[in-house]
C-alpha cells in the first residue's frame, strides 16, 4: 500500500486516447519525472495540463496529464492519469518509462481495492464498480449505480444498527444491573425484535432475487424432442441464423447459447440437443448433457410438435418440469394437428401455439415471459437489490442462524448466550459490505476486475 501502481486502464487497441493511470504517495513525482510541461509538482489540483512524455531527450508521445491530489480521489491517495494517444505501442511505451522510473504494476483491481482499503468506498460499492463496466442493459447499469451510491449498503447497515442497539442494551443489562433507565431485555421482549429481523431479512432476500435476474439474466433452456423447432426457435428469438437448422433429426448435439434482452432483463438461451433415446455415443452425451442444463435453469421452455402424437419421452419430461418455472410451446401449428391436448394435464395459461416458420407466436411468448418474473415492474421499480452470490449466501446464512434464535428463545436459553449469537450474525452482516473481512475474501475478489481498474 506504501508503494505507487500504474496501469492502462482503458481497453488494449487502437483508439482516439488510451489513459495510464497512476496512484501512490510518489505518482505525481514519477510521472512528472518522465513529463516535459509545467512542473506537476507545482500544479493545482484537480488540473488537465498539456506536455510530452519523454524518455532522456525523445518525445514518446504529446499527452494531457491530469493531477489529482489526496485525498479527493478515487485512492484517496495522489493519483496522475495521462492521457496518450491511443495506439498501442506508444501506451505501452508509457507504461515502460513508468515502471523504468519505479513504479509497480497493478494488480488486477488494485486501484478499487486500494479505494476500499482506505476507506473510500465499501465492498458492496467496490463490487458495483465491476458491475457497472460488465452492465449490459439499462437496468443492469441503474442497479450498478444504486449499489455505488451507498442505498444497497444501507439495507445492511440499518440491519447491524438494530442488532447493535439490542447487543449493547443486553451488555448493560449484564454488566450494570443497577441501571433503571436501560431497558430489561428479557426473551419476551427479544422475541418480537429478532422477529422483525427476521421479516427484513427475508425481505431482501425475496427482491435480491429480482437482483440476480437483473445482474445475471434469465438461463432459459429449449428442451424437446429431435426436429421440434427447438433451433428454429432460437434464431427466431435472435434474429440471426445462429444454430444450424435441417430436417434431419438430431442435427443439435451439443448446446447452442445466445442472448437477448426483454425489458431491459438478459435472456440467456441454450438451445439443447433433442431428447430421445439414441445408440449415437455422440448424441447421447448430448443428451445427457441437455437434461442437465434443464435442472439447472431459470425458465424451461418444452417445445412439442403439434403434427406428432405424444410421445412416451415428452410425458416423462413434463414429470420433471412441473415444480419448475416452465412454458409448453405447441410449434408447428400451420401442420395438421396430431397432438392430442387434452393429455397433456397442464395449467393452460402455460401453453403458447407457435408456427416458426410463418413468425406466429413469438411476441406472446416474450410476453409470459415478461408476465411469469414481473419483468415490467422491474423495468420501472429503481433496483436497489444484493445481486452477488456472495452477498446472498452471507444473507442466508444470517436468516439461518436468526431461525436458530428463535429457537433458543422458545427454549428459554439464557439471554447472554443469545446474545453471543446475535453479536455472530452482526460480524458476519459485516462481511457483506467489508465492515469486518479476512484478506483471502479481497484477494480472491479484486482479482476478478481489470487490471488498471
Amino acid at each position: 500500500m506504501n508503494d505507487t501502481i500504474c496501469a492502462i486502464s482503458t481497453s488494449q487497441g487502437v483508439g482516439a486516447i488510451s489513459i495510464v493511470r497512476v496512484s501512490g504517495e510518489e505518482a505525481i513525482e514519477k510521472v512528472n519525472n518522465i513529463f516535459k510541461g509545467k512542473d506537476l509538482t507545482k500544479v493545482n489540483t484537480h488540473t488537465i495540463n498539456y506536455g510530452h512524455i519523454v524518455d532522456k531527450k525523445e518525445i514518446i508521445d504529446e499527452v494531457l496529464v491530469s493531477v489529482m491530489k489526496s485525498p479527493k480521489t478515487f485512492t484517496t491517495e495522489d493519483i496522475v492519469e495521462i492521457n496518450t494517444h491511443g495506439g498501442i505501442a506508444s501506451t505501452n511505451r508509457v507504461l515502460e518509462l513508468l515502471l523504468e522510473n519505479g513504479c509497480r504494476l497493478a494488480e488486477p483491481g488494485e486501484f478499487t481495492k486500494r479505494a476500499f482499503l482506505n476507506g473510500r468506498i465499501d465492498l458492496l460499492e467496490a463490487e458495483a464498480v465491476m458491475d457497472m463496466i460488465d452492465a449490459k442493459t439499462e437496468t443492469q447499469l441503474k442497479m450498478a449505480v444504486n449499489q455505488i451510491d451507498g442505498k444497497t449498503s444501507s439495507l445492511i447497515n440499518e440491519l447491524r444498527d438494530d442488532m447493535i442497539q439490542i447487543i449493547s442494551n443486553i451488555n448493560v443489562n449484564i454488566d450494570y444491573p443497577e441501571y433503571d433507565d436501560v431497558e430489561i431485555i428479557t426473551n419476551d421482549i427479544l422475541k418480537p425484535k429478532i422477529s422483525k429481523l427476521k421479516d427484513r431479512i427475508k425481505k431482501i432476500l425475496k427482491e435480491s432475487e429480482n437482483g440476480k435476474i437483473i445482474k445475471e439474466g434469465i438461463n432459459t433452456s429449449i428442451i424437446g424432442r429431435p426436429n421440434v423447432g427447438k433451433s428454429s426457435l432460437l434464431n427466431a428469438l435472435l434474429e440471426e441464423e445462429k444454430a444450424i437448422v435441417t430436417n434431419i433429426a438430431g442435427t443439435t448435439r451439443d448446446i447452442v447459447e445466445g442472448q437477448i434482452s426483454i425489458n431491459g432483463i438478459v435472456l440467456n438461451i441454450i438451445d439443447t440437443a433433442g431428447i430421445r433415446k439414441t445408440e449415437d455415443i455422440i448424441e447421447a452425451i448430448g443428451v445427457e448433457k441437455s437434461l442437465r442444463i434443464m435442472e439447472e435453469a431459470d425458465l424451461i421452455l418444452l417445445m412439442l410438435n403439434n403434427n406428432e402424437e405424444l410421445s412416451k419421452e415428452v410425458e416423462e419430461l413434463i414429470e420433471k418440469i412441473k415444480n419448475k418455472k416452465y412454458l409448453i410451446l405447441i410449434n408447428k401449428i400451420d401442420l395438421e394437428n396430431k397432438l392430442d391436448r387434452t393429455k397433456l394435464l397442464l395449467n393452460s395459461n402455460k401453453i403458447i401455439e407457435l408456427s416458426i416458420t410463418e413468425n406466429k407466436g413469438i411476441d406472446k411468448l416474450k410476453e409470459k415471459i415478461i408476465e411469469m418474473f414481473n419483468l415490467n415492474e422491474l423495468e420501472t421499480k429503481d433496483p436497489t437489490y444484493l445481486s452477488n452470490t456472495r452477498s446472498i449466501s452471507i444473507l442466508k446464512r444470517c436468516l439461518k442462524s436468526i431461525e436458530d434464535i428463535e429457537i433458543a428463545i422458545e427454549k428459554n436459553m439464557p439471554i447472554d448466550m443469545i446474545e453471543l449469537d446475535i453479536k455472530n450474525i452482526w460480524e458476519e452482516l459485516g462481511t457483506i459490505n467489508g465492515s469486518t473481512y479476512e484478506e483471502e475474501l479481497l484477494d480472491e475478489m479484486f482479482k476478478r476486475f481489470c487490471l488498471g481498474k
